[in-house]
């Protein structure tokens, strides 16, 4: 019988992960400090994916 191999790459973050590397992102910035809008935008549309995905389905 055939079996898919495991992806290659890392897994997708969990939301919560994702969440939460959002918030550090935010308390890391420093007073007048540009802000990471290229950082920002790739771990919301991280959180965005896990959040479609149900329930379940990350541990494929």
């Amino acid at each position: 019988m055939y079996e898919t191999p495991p992806p290659a790459g890392p897994a997708r973050p969990s939301a919560a992960e994702a969440n939460e590397a959002i918030r550090q992102l935010v308390d890391s910035r420093a007073e007048g400090e540009e802000w990471p809008a290229e950082a920002y935008e790739f771990l919301l549309a991280e959180w965005a994916a896990a959040q479609a995905e149900p329930a379940g389905s990350a541990a494929l």
